[in-house]
């Protein structure tokens, strides 16, 4: 289902996510259909949708929307500063990212979650790094 997004509610945004379970099937799938009906959206994150899951989709790097249930940052390189603009919020902030990235994360596979990790690069890994600050209660 297509949801509103959460906006300049700090409050709620700024709460870290509770850990996200096969039973939260619904969150991910909002979240696909909220990122498929918005144009130049790169990311979500489920607090942004009024859920307190920690479940994020992005757009990976041939334009498809990817969903990770319960995603970490286990490691990242080559450190840079940029501007980014949040759809939750009103004012672009300047952030740290990294290039590249390995995320730890959990993927919904017949009806269970299943371990992964993946090395992300460029403005994917900076989509997936924005992502879960929300999911940590950061905003940027």
């Amino acid at each position: 289902m297509i949801k509103e997004l959460i906006h300049n509610d700090e409050e709620f945004l700024a709460k870290p996510a509770e850990p996200a379970t096969a039973e939260d099937a619904q969150v991910a799938q909002d979240l696909l259909d909220t990122m498929k009906a918005r144009e130049n959206c790169a990311c979500l994150a489920a607090n942004q949708i009024g859920s307190t899951k920690a479940v994020i989709a992005f757009c990976d790097e041939k334009d498809r929307v990817v969903v990770m249930f319960n995603p970490r940052v286990k490691a990242g390189m080559r450190p840079y500063r940029v501007e980014e603009s949040c759809l939750s919020l009103d004012e672009p902030h300047t952030v740290t990212r990294y290039f590249t990235i390995r995320v730890a994360y959990e993927e919904l596979v017949d009806g269970a979650l299943v371990a992964r990790t993946r090395r992300y690069e460029d403005f994917v890994a900076q989509a997936i790094q924005h992502a879960i600050d929300h999911c940590n209660g950061r905003l940027v």
